[in-house]
């Protein structure tokens, strides 16, 4: 009899044991990331580009021909105050459809987060030069001169210029730098955080997160396109410009 305690303390604590393992297991859940895409509250996606159909806050009349950019660590905030990080990124590519939902490797635990944030492109330590080989094929990079990684935005198309005629833009996010070539001096960050609020977690999530694309030429800064049109990545004035108008460009439309 005197074996048979600690035998039964050993399969009680084995018995425990898995079924918390368990638990932790059933305990996490998916969380997914969709993107849409607004012009003035319109819903827009690749069948309105490349045709004159947007004005901007400044009244150039502009189209839209290309739209993809990078987010990352995706950030989940306890109400303690401590964090979970879902490491990773996604390319969202609205010119071709695709991206435009993104469900990171890593689960998250259920339960009541004081904030859910991610990253509009990339921190600067994971903003290196060429380590990202689906990055790198997607022609991604940003030149070596201009300190290397990666664009945080392409938003490319046409506008009617202050002479009446057609002319191209390039609205790049990048990280700012000056004193282009071999040794670039960085002013500022110019990555962001998205903040998109509060969040409870009972199963398989879909957070429903839309871009204001409006914003990028509107808030705080009217954006003048004959001023910034191209040319605008060795500009870190123009940058840092652009950073401050991204700053209300996202929102949370919905979770499911």
């Amino acid at each position: 009899m005197k074996r048979f305690y600690p035998l039964l303390t050993f399969s009680l604590l084995l018995l425990y044991g898995c079924n918390s393992d368990t638990d932790d297991v059933d305990a996490k859940v998916n969380a997914t990331l969709t993107f849409s895409h607004y012009w003035d509250q319109t819903s827009i996606t690749n069948s309105e580009f490349n045709t004159l159909n947007f004005t901007n806050d400044h009244g150039e009349l502009m189209s839209i021909e290309r739209l993809r950019y990078l987010i990352s660590d995706i950030t989940f905030t306890k109400i303690d105050g401590r964090t979970i990080l879902l490491e990773g990124y996604n390319l969202v590519d609205v010119t071709n459809q695709t991206n435009l939902s993104y469900t990171p490797s890593q689960k998250i635990a259920k339960g009541t987060y004081s904030n859910v944030s991610l990253i509009f492109g990339l921190v600067n330590e994971k903003n290196t030069d060429g380590i990202y080989s689906d990055l790198n094929a997607a022609s991604w990079n940003v030149p070596m001169m201009l300190g290397g990684g990666y664009h945080y935005m392409q938003l490319d198309g046409k506008f009617i210029n202050s002479s009446n005629e057609m002319q191209g833009y390039n609205y790049h996010t990048i990280r700012a730098a000056d004193n282009a070539g071999a040794n670039p001096t960085f002013p500022q960050d110019t990555f962001f955080r998205v903040d998109l609020g509060a969040i409870t977690i009972e199963t398989d999530v879909e957070i429903k997160v839309a871009m204001h694309i409006e914003e990028w030429f509107k808030n705080p800064n009217t954006w003048n396109l004959n001023i910034y049109n191209q040319m605008l990545m060795p500009n870190s004035t123009a940058q840092i410009l652009m950073y401050e108008n991204g700053q209300s460009v996202f929102t949370l439309e919905e979770i499911n």
